[in-house]
């Protein structure tokens, strides 16, 4: 039993009693208090909160039943005992009706009295417990329902279904999965889902992104140091493997961890054993990991940018998310709940979007993803006007024509990967359509001619905005 649940509350009128009583639990290992009237005793509930109260009915400033239901009603969880001389039959069903735990007549015996003060702490350390719980599923409700609520949106797509599907059979397994994608596509978005699906929910899931820190760092914020292990280590710090014992860590751009401690943690996957920096002792570990990298896997084995040992062992599992451009019937789910979720946290009316902005949305090639396509609704939800979102309001980069966007892949192939004076003359005014945001007088500026002649020349390439 902790210390905190060994509090008692001792509220009588008489001092006898209340030294009497205030020895008695001392000697038994309780933490009690006392206060000879009905008023101190609120104030002394207030401030330690007791796990349990011995409360006589006469006092001089309440009527102890009408004391008993104003702390049941302020601290329900807080046990209270009738400790009376007052011992009437109709007293004892009172309290009992008014929410106490027990009623003894005084004078009382010691250790009937001892016994049910233990009985009661225990009924109030159940409760507590069982409220603690009942917040904790709470929380993982929660939790549970944020994550499928961002990665529900996307569910349109059948890949996305699929994806789905996936992680409702393996995240309740203990097994390592490995998330591909571009930049923006909701990795951690998944990796939030896996982790809030499985057994380690409980505990929040632990994030270390490899590229965020210099290379000489990561080990020192993975593996934990302890003091003095290098010059500035003036404590000891536990490490993130430490932080996620019991939990999930999550490792995005793990192709960005230094080839040298990729070897060292795969020994902690294989082991489950690991060394703070500058320790000799060997501490267990305990978590599950999920990785991620915006790199395709081929390419980063070949650069030897990800040990192929250690890919193996994360690759129990592998989700490839796809880029928004290929999955384009996830746009209009996503834009919904966006919109939703930005109007929420303005204070704005709901926008709606002007037919010609959502064909905007529709036909940009969003090189950023999900993360673009969220920024870019955000930025339109704070520009709106008059309930409406229209062109004007999106970025820049969504307003131009398809042919302007991402205007370095039509620059056409040419043999031996050399390009022609045409194709360098057709991808010029394409960047410069690109940067004037198609408008043909300033392109025509940009490039030193005259408007007649960048018509002649956009007709001669086939380019029409």
């Amino acid at each position: 039993m902790s210390a905190e649940n060994r509090r008692i509350l001792i509220i009588d009128d008489e001092r006898p009693i209340l030294l009497t009583l205030e020895a008695l639990l001392g000697r038994h290992g309780y933490q009690p208090e006392t206060a000879a009237t009905a008023a101190y005793g609120l104030k002394v509930l207030k401030s330690s909160s007791p796990s349990l109260v011995l409360l006589d009915l006469q006092l001089p400033d309440a009527d102890g039943l009408q004391m008993l239901e104003q702390i049941k009603r302020e601290h329900p969880e807080t046990q209270v005992i009738i400790l009376t001389a007052h011992d009437s039959l109709n007293n004892a069903i009172e309290s009992i009706k008014r929410g106490a735990y027990h009623f003894i007549s005084k004078p009382y015996a010691p250790e009937e009295l001892l016994s049910l003060v233990e009985k009661a702490l225990e009924k109030q350390s159940l409760l507590k417990e069982t409220e603690q719980l009942r917040q904790k599923t709470q929380q993982l409700e929660k939790r549970l329902e944020i994550a499928e609520t961002r990665l529900a949106p996307v569910f349109k797509s059948k890949v996305m279904q699929e994806i789905h599907g996936l992680i409702g059979a393996m995240a309740p397994s203990e097994a390592n999965v490995l998330i591909t994608g571009e930049s923006g596509v909701g990795k951690e978005v998944i990796a939030n889902v896996i982790h809030t699906r499985s057994r380690r929910a409980d505990k929040p899931m632990v994030k270390l992104n490899c590229a965020a820190f210099p290379q000489q760092m990561i080990e020192s914020e993975l593996f934990g140091y302890v003091k003095g292990a290098f010059t500035g280590a003036m404590n000891d710090f536990p490490g993130m493997i430490a932080e996620a014992s019991g939990s999930t860590l999550f490792l995005d751009e793990i192709s960005e961890m230094p080839p040298e401690l990729q070897t060292r943690f795969l020994r902690v996957l294989q082991e489950r054993e690991y060394r703070p920096l500058g320790s000799t002792k060997t501490l267990k570990a305990d978590f599950r990991v999920v990785a991620a990298t915006n790199r395709p896997i081929s390419q980063a084995l070949a650069d030897n940018r990800l040990r192929a040992d250690l890919y193996y062992r994360l690759n129990t599992f592998q989700i490839e998310i796809p880029p928004l451009r290929e999955r384009r019937e996830d746009i209009p789910p996503l834009v919904t709940s966006f919109l939703k979720r930005f109007s929420q946290q303005l204070g704005k009316p709901e926008p709606e979007i002007a037919p010609e902005a959502f064909q905007k949305l529709l036909e940009y090639g969003w090189p950023g993803n999900v993360r673009e396509l969220q920024n870019s609704i955000e930025y339109a939800v704070v520009l709106a006007r008059q309930n409406v979102i229209s062109v004007k309001e999106l970025p820049a980069e969504v307003q131009l024509p398809v042919a302007l966007q991402n205007v370095e892949r039509n620059t056409p192939p040419t043999n031996g990967g050399a390009q022609n004076l045409d194709d360098l003359e057709r991808n010029a005014i394409l960047q410069a359509l690109a940067q004037c945001h198609g408008n043909k007088k300033k392109a025509a500026q940009v490039l030193g001619i005259q408007r007649p002649t960048l018509y002649n020349k956009m007709k001669r390439y086939a380019i029409e905005l």
